[in-house]
Order: C-alpha cells, then structure tokens, then sequence
C-alpha cells in the first residue's frame, strides 16, 4: 500500500488543478522558502480528515481556499483527492485504488468522498486507522512537530504508540460505550423510580374503586328522591303561574278605566293652560308698552341731557384767529420788489461779463491755434509736398462745407435756447408766487396740525387700552368657564358611590376627609405617591379610633357598602413617623415624606406608610437601590418595588390623589380668573367712557383740519404742475445750452481744420522748404505764449460764469416773492372774514339746541302721563291671569292624582311581570335541571315522578344489590400476584380500557363535574353504557364475572308525601357524605395504571440486561487493548534501544512505562543520554539532540509498527552535516517498507531521493510544481 496520487484544486497557493504522482521509495518536494511547500503536507493531513485549523497554519477552516491574489480572483472552494494503491488489501475496502476527496466551500459547507460516493468523517478515520493512519497523525511529522513530541506528556506519548498500533478505535469505542452507560444509569435510575411510584398507587386506587361501587346505590335513591321533588315543584309552579295570569287580567282593565279618566282631565287641563296662555300673553303685551314706554322716557332724557351739554359747549367762545397781518404782509411784498429789481441789474452786469470774457477766451484760442498750425505747418511741410495738391484741394472743400453745416445748426440751437430760456423764467415767477401763497396755508394750519395730532394720540391711546382691557377680561371670562368646567368635571370623578363617599357627604363628626384632600404633593409626584400609598390613597381619614367604629357603624346601618379608613392619633402610638432606615440616597433619588405635606390627627398614620418609600427616576434606579437598600422604590410614573412586592405596569386610569390635586389647581385657577375677569370689568368701564370723550375732540379738530387740508391740497396739486414745468423748461434749456456747446466745439474744430488745410495747401504751393532749425524755434515759442495766454483767457471766463450763475440763482430766489406776499395778505384777510362767520354759526346752533331742551320737557310730561295708563293696563291683565291660574292649579292636581293612580297601578303590573319573569325563569331553570341533571324531559318527569304518583319503597338491604366482583391481577418486581378487587364496568382488553378511561374523563369534564361529585356516577354509567365491548387482548387476563341481576322489585306503594322525599334526599346525601369523596374513574384508572407497571416492569428488566452486556463489552476491549499495547511498547522500546546509539555514538536511551502495574492509562516516558553526558531530561539536550531524540522515538515506531507512508516536513533543518549522513541511513531503511515523502532543503536528503517535485511561486502567487525522476532525470512540468 502506497499514495499514488495528490490532486489540489484552490487548496492554499494552489489556485489551479495540480496533480502529484507519487511512487514508492522517497520522494523528495523542495523549493524556496514560502513557495509553497508545506502546503503539500497540510493538504495531505486536511484530506485525512484533520480538523484543526490551527494544525493546518490557519485562524478559520476557510483560510485553506485560495483567498485570490492582485492578478486572480478567489476561489469559491477548496479541493483535495488522494489517491492510495491498495493491491496489497491492506484498507478494508474491496478495491484496488481507493481515492478519498475532501471539498470545502466558502459558504461552509463540506464534503467527503471514497471513490466518488458521499460518506462521513468517520468512515474516512476508521477506513485509514486500520492501516495505522489515526486522527493523531502520527505519519506526518510537520515543522515543529519533533519539539512537540519532546513537550508531549507521557500519556501523548503513548497515544503515538496506541495509533500506530490501530489501537485508539477501539479506545474510542470503549468511550463511547461508556457514556451510553453513564446514560443508561440515569434512565434507569428514572425507570426505577417511576415503577416503584406506580406500585405505590395501585393500593389506593384498589380502595376507591370499592367505595365506588357501594356509592352507586345511595345515588340511586338519591337520584330518585331529587326526581320527585324536582317535579313536585315544576307541578306548584305551574299552577302558580295560571292564577298570577288571571289576576293580571283584573289589572289591566282597573289601567283601562284609569286612563279614559286621565285623558278627560288632560282635555281639560290643555283648554285651562290655553286660555291662561292667552292672558300671559296679554300681560306679556302690557309689560312690553310700559317696558318701551320706559325706555323712549331715558331716550329723552339723554337727548334733554344732551341738549343742554351742546348748548354749553356751543355758548364757550371759539379761539381768536391767530394769521399774520395783513397789512405787514404788504410791506413785505414791497421791499421784495426792490429787492428783485437790484439782483436783475446785478444779472445783467454779470451778463456783459462773461460775454466780454467770452471773446477775450475765443481771440485767445484762435491765436493759440493759429500758433499751433504754424508750428505744425513747418513740421509737415516736407510731407505736405510730397502730397497731392489736388487731394488737399478736395479735403479743404469739404471741410467748408462741414464749417457751414455747423453755422446752420448754430444758429437754429442759439434760437431754440433762446426760447426756452424765456420759458424757464415765466415759469420760475410763477411758481414763486405760488410758493409764498402755500407758506401762507402751511403757517395758519400749523395751530390745527398740532391740536389735531394730540387728539389722535390720545384717541389711540384710548382705543389701546380699551383692546387690551376687552382682550384681558375675555382671556379670564374663558379661563373662568375652563377651569369651572374642569372643577365640575374633577368633582363629578372624585364623587364616590361606595362606602367612602357615604362617609363624606354624612357629615359626620371626627371624619376629616379623604386623604387625597388632606395630603399636598408636590407637583410632578403624584403617581408616584399614589403608587407608594396604594390602596389608602382612596381612604378616608377619621381623628381617631372611637371615629373609626362610628363610621364603620354607620357604613353598615345604612348598608353603604365598605371604606378604608386612616385611623387618626398623636404621633405615639405610631412611633416617630419620620424615623426612615439609615440608606445613603443616590443622586435624584428623594424620600416620600419630602414631597408630601399634612397636618392633622391623621398627619402620624400616613407618613408611617410612607417613612421607607423613596422616589427614583425609573425602574434601572429603583431595582439597584431596591437590590442594596431596606427599602420601598416608587417610580415617579406610578411603578413600586419593593422586596416582597411590585406593582405597576402600563399607563391606568388616574388616581385619587392625581385627580385630587388636578382639582386644588383648577380651583385655584378659576377663582383667580374670576378676579381678575372683575377687575379687568371696572377698567374697561373706565378706559370705555375715557374712549368716548377722545372721539368726540377727534372729531371735532379732524373736521377744522379738513377745510384746511382742501385748500392746501388745491395748491399743492397747483404748485406740482407748475415745479414740473419750470423743471421741464429748465431741462430743455439745459439740453439746448449742451447741443449749442457741443455744435461750437465741433463748428471751432472744424474751422481749425480748415485753416490748417488750406495754409498746408498755401505752403505746398508757394513757400519753399526750409534748412534751419531757427524759424522752427520761433514758430514754437509763439505757440507756447498763445498756448498761455488761451489758458488764462478760459480761467476768467470761468470764474465770468460763476458770478453769473451766483447772481441768477440770488435773483431767482426772490423772483416772484412779492406777488406771492401780496396774495397771502389777502388770503389772511378772507381767513379772518370765516373765522367771524363761524363765530356766528355756532351762536345760532346754541340758540337751536335750548328750543330741543325746552321741547323735551315737554315730551317728558306726556311720556309719563302714557306709562301711569300702561302700568294700569298690566296690573288688570295681571289679575285675571291670577284667576286662571287658581283654577289651572286645581285640574293639576286632578290630573296628578289620576297619573299617581295609574303609575301605581302600572307599577304592581310592571312588579307582577317581574314576579311572573322570575317564576318564569324559575321554571326554566327547574325545566333544565331536569333536562341537565337527571336527562329527562320536564313533561315527562311530571308526568312520571310526579305528586300523583306512587313512591316504591325498598327495605333490603340496598348495598348489597346489583354488585358485582372481579379479580384484577397485578405482579410486583419478584413476579408475585398482588390481587385487589375493583368493578367490572370497564370493557375486557388494554386498548379498550384506554379508551373507556378517556371517555369517561371527557364526560365528567363537558357535565362540568369532578370524579368525587355525588353526580358523577351517573354521568360515568351513561358514558359506559355507550360504550362497545371489546375483546380481550392477546395475553391478557380475562376477568371472571357474576351476570348482574336485573332491577329488583320494591316492597311497597306509598303516596307522595314531600316531607318524606326530603327526608330520603337528605339522609341518601349524608349516606353520600360518609362514604366520603368517590372516584367514579378509579376502576378504569386501576386496569390502566397495572398495565403501565407491567410493561414498565419489563423495559427495566431489559435496561439491565443491556448494562450487563455494555461492561462486558468494555470489559473485552480493555483486555485487547492492554495486549496490543503491551506488544506495541515492547517492539517499540526495542526498536528505540537500536535507533538511539546509532545517531547518538555512545549514548543511552530507552522508553519506560509511569504506571507499569495499569496498562491501561500508564503514560511513556522516553530517557535520553548522549555519549559524555550525564543528563537524563530531555528538555536539557540542545536542539539539534533534541531533534534527533525525537526522531528516534518516532522512527522506533515507524519500524515496530510500520505504516504504509510517512509524511517528513523538514525533520533534518536543524541537523548538522554527520548527524544528517545518519539520519539519511534510517530513511534508507525505512524506505524498504514504507512510502517516504519528505520536504527539504538539503542537498544530501534530495541525493537519496528516487523521485524529486520542485515548488515554485510565479509572479501571481500561485504555486507550480516540477516533478524529476531521479533514475532517468526526466522532468515534468506540473
């Protein structure tokens, strides 16, 4: 037996299928470090079966899948098949080449395979370990694994030894046998108990059975006596309800007759209250004239009122008028006039100025241009005759005829500016005047400006503060009905029914109150007090314990229902009701006793409850402090821990206590808006009757200033047009000046063309050139002194302009002021003509308002002699609407009378059907007692156990009849009988009584009836009558029966008498009662439960035989594994004493057992002493002997008992080059019966090697191999 082949698909670097042939003898796999070498061996452990990721160099079993590199993707599995030559038959498998295969998919998911069927990890270990392959692997010795070796405990040591000698599978057997025994005892030790628990029940179960039995014929007479007097009742009844119908007829006509008489007098009481209505009516009328009468007398009042207060006001004479004089206002006129000549004088010497300027700066110019051409003549002279002369002939022509282009439109801009000039100032005098007049206006409203502006301040002072006021007083009136509105609503929820709320509204001395309106919580804490006080919360308090006893009297005198009660007292006899446990509270956490506040005799019994209650946050906080502290946690949301109790959930109606204190605060809040609803009233009033007074000075200021704001308003709209024309008229005038300037400065620059063109066209005809530079000098300072004196020419025009400008402004300022004077003068002397016309107005409205008070006097008189005749009229109209109503009383009375009759008689009918429904319903429940209980129709148990009939009686004795015995079999553990005597009600056969038992169960559970109840035997009886026979099961024991007898005969007939029926009924219950509770489901419940013990009884007997085979089993398997273990050491310290000299020269080494006397579990412990060394230990060896040591110990095993391959991941690194040569020897000799692969890196290993693999790793990160046979040095690329 030997590998043949390895195949890796995406295992570690070996992203592609690569395939090594493997052939008996060494065979070497070298290459560089991290090539990927030793992934070979851990493909070859992994496809063993190894489970260890750590064993195979990785963190998770899914590092083993090529995870891809910068130029491949990662694989989604990992694959490896080995495939073994099994010519030999040393594997267990009827094949010559067995492959096993192992995939894993990054999903998780893994795969086993033996020659291409699905199979387990198992199958795989037991398959190779009967070669000597175990899961230990000791075949593959990996980097490292010699160290690992030398660490091992003796007892690792000795699993080395165990796998190669194929012994761990049956070690692993025995384990497994074991534990299957370790859960054998526990089953057992169950099935022990539980038959030992049924045999104990059997006893009891016999017993009830028996009184079962005797039971049966005491419910017969008791079924029979209860017939009887269930249809004795239904009989009288029955009667009952035919007699309760005939007097409900007589009650019915008696209603009839009330009604007719009740309908008359209702007749007449609707004609009464129709004519009673009719003189209310007038009444209602005569009210409603004195009521009109007496409002048109205050109408006139106020009027006379008023006449007389516009009378006063109208006789106060009006202010003087306040204008200017007229008179000085002419002065003034005149000395503008003068004032205006001056400054047109001045204008026009301005004028003549800037017009002598002018042609000062135009001379000036014209001789610094001709300068300027001069000088530029001579410089373009040479290029001038080099021109044309009929080209400069051209352009002087048509620069004159631009020259007189410009003349033209000169001189229509100089006519244009010219008239509007004159516009502008027209205009400028106009609009002077008409400014003088509307400062004239604007002075004489000054006065009502400012009258009118203090009345419209304080008017909207007024109206502010009458809608503040509005708003704060409706804001309470609303605040007022809400908070009324919640107070009624909170009082009808604190209005208790019960017996608290009887105890509250008694008035009764030493009851304080409830104790949600004695306690004051502070706000935020009040579920959480009520959680703390629980059921007190809604108590009442009384002073003491005397009051207690009263209120409990009186609760239950007037059948009031039930109260908690706090029972009041000094703080004695309560103990201090502060003195709280000793507990460091955490931040946040508050005592119940800080946020409560009481007072009074009940004050000690309610800080008692609540000394040990603290208020935390949450649930968190209170189970931590809970948990360390003696202490009662609340939750400010109502939940309540405490160490023997909780309480709390889910939000719940509100408490007491919540809606107690939601009722001080809407209380509190009503009461303040009602005062401040009466306070806001009286302002109003006030701020009201203040508004009223500033409206009317508004008014009045409002209507003066409206007169003067008319004619200010026609002015201003005159003097607008006017400003928009004089500003037209000057922009036209400015556009013209700009156009005139503009057409001069484009007239002059031509005019200089020309010239220049026409001395250029002189010069290129006549004038020859010029050599010196002398004449060019002259020419240019002329042209400097010109340049000069144009400047200073243009600086005096400037400042011609200025003066000007100065002068028009000044003089138009004043342009006009004395027209406007003039018109103000007169404009004042109409003013004052008003004023006097006015004054005499408001005489004549004076006068007017005395005739309307004298004439309202008048109408006084008459309106009051009208009101005594209407007052008259009323007080008639009030006395016969008297008299009706004394005779309207009386029919009332009548028909209240007749609707009493006919409500009593109503009321005994209505109280009649309720009789009637009661027996009805009576019946009903005697008709399905009859029906439920004894399953017989009413009719028919009237008709057969009634009054009428006959009672049998029996004088035997009635215990003994009708019974019947059978023998019920039970054997206990030894196989003895235990015999019990029980009923034979039950069907024959184990599946039968099954049965019978469930249905009868199921018949007691739907009559809603227990096994002991008195009824119960009869239901049972009924269930098993339906019930069909069965026969008896295949090895049963069938039970022998007596034939019950039939029904036996009564003694004698005697008449129904129902005292004796009661009689029989009570004495045939307590016959019942000293029976005691029946079990009716007992026999059934007997056979079930004797079968259930047999069978029981069986399966231990079972249980241990099976334990008894296991130990021997594992007896057995000790046995063989001591034997081949000890044959195993034996080879193997023999071998180990021939390996060790040969690497260690001289040295010593042996294999001892820890435990020789317990082969079983004796550890190996393996002696090493190098030649010259006196050291036993191994740990002291260096590395290089260490290695060798462990090599020894491994290959003393690989030679006692060999395996088909081994597996060597560089062994030989740490060797120097003699201890090498020897370790080579051994692999030479171990090659003769086992398949050698080894990884390496030396040069002597590869020599001995019969077939060589190169590992290398490209760029990409995948491993390649090459293979070389050593013979015939043939290389193949894998």
């Amino acid at each position: 037996m030997h590998l043949k082949t390895l195949t890796l698909r995406g295992f570690k670097s070996f992203a592609s299928a690569t395939t090594l042939e493997l052939e008996p003898g060494i065979t070497c796999v070298v290459g560089p470090n991290g090539s990927g070498k030793s992934n070979v061996v851990d493909a070859l452990s992994w496809v063993m079966g190894e489970q260890g990721a750590k064993s195979l160099r990785g963190g998770k079993m899914d590092d083993v899948i090529f995870a891809g590199t910068s130029g491949r993707a990662p694989l989604g599995r990992a694959e490896v098949a080995l495939t073994i030559d099994n010519t030999d038959g040393a594997l267990p498998i009827d094949y010559t080449e067995v492959t096993i295969s192992r995939t894993l998919f990054r999903s998780g998911g893994s795969e086993y395979a033996i020659n291409g069927n699905n199979c387990r990890l198992l199958d795989i270990q037991e398959l190779l370990s009967d070669s000597g392959i175990g899961r230990e692997m000791h075949v593959v010795v990996g980097q490292g694994q010699l160290d690992a070796v030398l660490r091992a405990t003796p007892e690792e040591r000795r699993g080395f030894i165990e796998e190669a000698a194929g012994v761990l599978k049956h070690r692993k057997r025995k384990e497994k046998a074991l534990r299957k025994l370790d859960a054998m005892q526990g089953n057992l030790a169950r099935l022990s108990d539980l038959t030992a628990e049924l045999r104990r029940q059997l006893g009891p179960l016999g017993r009830q059975a028996e009184a079962a039995r005797k039971a049966q014929t005491v419910q017969r007479d008791l079924r029979d006596a209860k017939s009887r007097l269930l249809a004795d009742d239904l009989a009288q009844l029955t009667a009952q309800l035919e007699q309760e119908r005939a007097d409900e007829r007589s009650l019915k006509e008696r209603q009839a007759e009330t009604e007719a008489a009740l309908a008359e007098a209702r007749g007449m009481l609707a004609r009464l209250e129709a004519a009673t209505s009719a003189e209310s009516q007038q009444v209602s009328q005569a009210g409603d004239t004195v009521f009109a009468l007496s409002q048109t007398r205050e109408r006139l009042r106020s009027l006379q009122s008023l006449a007389g207060e516009r009378a006063r006001l109208l006789g106060t004479a009006e202010p003087a008028h306040q204008g200017q004089d007229p008179d000085d206002l002419e002065a003034q006129a005149a000395r503008a006039r003068a004032s205006e000549e001056e400054l047109v004088t001045e204008v026009e010497m301005a004028r003549e100025v800037v017009e002598t300027a002018v042609d000062v700066r135009a001379e000036a110019e014209a001789a610094a241009q001709a300068a300027e051409r001069s000088h530029a003549a001579l410089l373009r002279a040479a290029a001038d005759r080099r021109e044309g002369l009929a080209r400069l002939a051209g352009q002087v022509a048509a620069r004159r005829s631009r020259v007189e282009a410009a003349q033209s439109e000169l001189d229509r801009l100089r006519d244009a500016l010219l008239e509007a000039e004159q516009r502008v100032e027209e205009s400028s005098r106009e609009l002077a005047a008409l400014e003088t007049e509307v400062g004239g206006v604007e002075g004489g409203e000054e006065g009502l400006d400012v009258a009118h502006e203090a009345a419209s301040e304080v008017l909207e002072l007024a109206k502010a503060e009458v809608r503040h006021l509005q708003e704060q007083v409706t804001t309470a009136q609303r605040d007022r009905s809400a908070a009324a509105a919640k107070v009624e609503a909170l009082e009808l929820s604190l209005d208790r029914k019960d017996g608290a709320g009887t105890l509250l509204a008694a008035d009764q001395a030493g009851v304080l109150g409830s104790v949600a309106a004695l306690l004051g919580i502070e706000a935020g804490f009040e579920n959480a007090v009520a959680a703390a006080l629980g059921p007190v919360a809604d108590a009442v308090a009384v002073a003491g314990v005397d009051e207690a006893v009263d209120a409990l009297r009186l609760l239950r005198d007037e059948d009031a229902g039930r109260a908690s009660l706090v029972v009041g007292s000094d703080r004695r006899g309560f103990g201090d009701g502060l003195d709280r446990p000793s507990v460091d509270l955490p931040a946040g956490a508050r005592w119940a006793t800080d946020v409560v506040q009481v007072a009074g005799p009940a004050s000690a019994a309610l800080l008692t409850i609540l000394r040990d209650v603290v208020v935390v946050d949450d649930l968190a906080r209170a189970r931590a402090l809970v948990r360390d502290q003696p202490v009662v946690a609340v939750t400010r949301a109502g939940d309540l821990l405490g160490r023997a109790r909780a309480w709390g959930g889910s939000a719940a109606a509100p408490s007491v206590l919540h809606l107690q204190s939601a009722l001080d605060e809407a209380k509190a809040a009503r009461d303040d808006a009602a005062a401040r609803e009466t306070d806001g009233s009286a302002h109003l009033e006030r701020a009201r009757a203040e508004r009223t007074a500033a409206q009317e000075r508004y008014d009045e200021t409002l209507a003066r200033l409206g007169e003067a704001d008319a004619a200010r308003a026609a002015a201003a709209e005159q003097l607008g047009s006017l400003g928009a024309a004089a500003r037209a008229a000057r922009a036209e005038a400015d556009r013209h000046r700009a156009a005139l300037e503009q057409a001069q400065s484009r007239r002059a620059e031509d005019e200089i063309e020309l010239e220049a063109l026409v001395e250029r066209m002189t010069i290129a005809e006549e004038e020859e050139p010029a050599d010196g530079e002398g004449s060019i000098d002259d020419v240019q300072a002329e042209r400097d002194a010109a340049a000069a004196a144009a400047t200073a020419a243009r600086a005096r025009e400037t400042e011609a302009r200025l003066a000007l400008r100065t002068a028009e402004e000044r003089a138009r300022a004043v342009s006009g002021r004395a027209q406007a004077l003039a018109a103000a003068a007169e404009q004042e002397r109409e003013a004052r003509a008003r004023a006097a016309e006015r004054e005499e107005s408001r005489r004549r409205d004076a006068s007017r308002a005395t005739l309307v008070q004298q004439a309202v006097a008048v109408a006084l008189e008459a309106i009051a002699r009208s009101l005594d005749r209407a007052a008259a009229d009323k007080a008639a109209a009030e006395e016969a609407r008297a008299a009706g109503s004394e005779q309207l009383v009386a029919v009332r009375g009548s028909v209240e009378q007749l609707t009493g009759e006919l409500r009593e008689l109503t009321d005994v009918a209505h109280r009649d059907e309720v009789a009637r429904a009661q027996q009805l319903l009576r019946l009903e429940q005697l008709q399905t007692r009859a029906t439920d209980e004894l399953g017989m129709d009413p009719d028919v148990l009237v008709e057969e156990f009634g009054p009428h009939q006959l009672v049998p009686v029996y004088e035997g004795d009635a215990t003994v009849r009708g019974r019947r015995r059978r023998a019920v079999v039970e054997r206990d553990d030894e196989g003895n009988p235990i015999r019990y005597e029980g009923d034979p009600a039950l069907p024959r056969g184990a599946a039968a009584r099954e049965d019978a038992l469930i249905a009868r169960t199921r018949a007691l559970h739907e009559a809603g009836l227990r096994p002991d109840d008195p009824a119960a035997t009869a239901v049972i009886v009924a269930a098993a009558g339906a019930e069909p026979e069965e026969a008896p099961a295949e090895g049963e024991a069938v039970a022998s029966e007596e034939p019950a007898p039939s029904e036996p005969k009564p003694d004698r007939m005697v008449p129904y008498v129902r005292q004796e029926q009661e009689e029989r009924l009570a004495k045939a219950e307590r016959a019942l009662s000293r029976i005691g509770a029946v079990n009716p489901l007992a026999l059934e419940e007997f056979a079930a439960l004797e079968e259930r013990h047999q069978f029981l009884v069986d399966q231990l007997a079972d249980l241990k035989k099976s334990r008894e085979d296991l130990l021997q089993i594992v007896d057995d398997i000790d046995e063989r594994v001591q034997q081949v273990f000890a044959e195993a050491f034996q080879d193997t310290a023999a071998k180990f004493l021939e390996i060790f000299p040969r690497l260690f020269p001289g040295g010593e080494g042996k294999l001892t057992l820890t435990e020789p006397d317990n082969l079983l579990t004796t550890g190996i412990e393996v002696e090493a002493r190098p030649a010259g060394k006196k050291v036993k230990r191994l740990s002291l060896l260096s590395g290089g002997e260490r290695s060798l040591a462990a090599v020894a110990f491994l290959v003393s095993i690989f030679k006692a008992r060999p395996s088909p391959f081994y597996i060597m991941d560089e062994v030989e690194a740490a060797l120097d080059d003699v201890n090498l040569g020897r370790l080579i020897e051994i692999f030479k000799e171990l090659q003769k019966d086992s398949q050698l692969i080894v990884i390496t890196h030396q040069k002597r290993t590869m020599e001995v090697a019969d077939a060589l693999y190169g590992v290398t790793m490209r760029g990409d990160g995948v491993t390649t191999l090459i293979s070389q046979r050593m013979g015939d040095r043939e290389t193949v690329t894998a």
